[in-house]
């Protein structure tokens, strides 16, 4: 596996913000004043940015969390996140991608918008917001399975923008140049801070495109399926979302980053139909669900 330590390096400082929220420790800001670790993950991204390995997409999606998590904060209840772990770890090893470098990570987050997010390498938020909508286990399995396909497809690290790297690749110059003043150093941090920019307004502010999302909602009833939960889990809780009243503030979260429910549900239902994958519900995984949720 090619590693770029250098990478690793900077993507780690670029998350020091809310270190203590991801467990990381103070060497990241000793790491951060390191600019020759700065100046090498530029030259190892010129080479191409898209042939990230595994564990550099973690350090990325590590320091895409810590930014998520400036704006939202975790919920702390073990009990709830640890069925949410179980349900995520279990549907994960179903999917393309069953293991990333550090594994999966699910938590809630407190929020009153009806939304998830993932981001690379693995990390999953669900809002409360969405938690309150979902109605049985074979529902939260899609929501999951859904944010999971993103992670498999690669989605998050294909919002990244070259554009904000070109600006570092015009700082270093050619192999010749030794020395880079401080002024060069702040530039290629504000270069790769927008890489980070560019993840997170992709997964929070923008969304992802329809044909992503709806390639996510395939692959999350294939997932779902092969798991043994009820794939038209995702086409009723897409059902539900459809016929709620998207005029209240607090719910706008899924309403800007996805297409419309109920053009979603449509084409899970015939996908479904189509694959033949359907499945029955399961009066065990409701009264799961129910001891924990509802």
């Amino acid at each position: 596996m090619r590693t770029s330590a250098a990478l690793i390096t900077l993507i780690l400082a670029l998350a020091a913000p809310r270190a203590m929220a991801l467990d990381m420790g103070d060497a990241l800001l000793k790491a951060w004043e390191k600019k020759d670790a700065i100046v090498k993950t530029t030259k190892a991204l010129r080479k191409g940015f898209q042939e990230l390995s595994d564990e550099e997409e973690y350090y990325i999606g590590r320091a895409v969390a810590a930014r998520i998590l400036t704006d939202y904060k975790t919920v702390n209840d073990p009990a709830k996140t640890e069925y949410l772990n179980t349900a995520g770890q279990t549907l994960a090893l179903y999917s393309t991608r069953p293991a990333t470098f550090a594994g999966y990570h699910f938590r809630i987050i407190a929020s009153g918008e009806v939304n998830a997010f993932a981001a690379p390498g693995g990390f999953i938020f669900v809002t409360t917001g969405l938690l309150a909508h979902v109605k049985s286990e074979d529902q939260l399995a899609a929501v999951l399975a859904h944010e999971i396909a993103h992670v498999t497809l690669k989605h998050g690290l294909g919002a990244i923008k070259s554009a904000n790297l070109t600006q570092a690749f015009t700082i270093l110059g050619t192999e010749a140049v030794k020395e880079y003043s401080s002024a060069d150093l702040s530039a290629l941090t504000t270069a790769f801070e927008g890489v980070i920019n560019d993840v997170v307004n992709q997964l929070v502010v923008n969304g992802y495109s329809r044909t992503q999302e709806y390639d996510a909602d395939q692959e999350a009833v294939r997932i779902a399926y092969k798991a043994g939960y009820n794939p038209s889990g995702l086409a009723e809780f897409l059902a539900s979302l459809a016929a709620m009243t998207a005029g209240d503030s607090k719910e706008l979260g899924f309403y800007k980053t996805h297409p419309p429910a109920g053009e979603r549900k449509s084409k899970v239902e015939s996908f479904i139909t189509k694959k033949k994958l359907e499945g029955a519900p399961s009066q065990a995984r409701d009264a799961r669900f129910q001891a924990r949720f509802m």
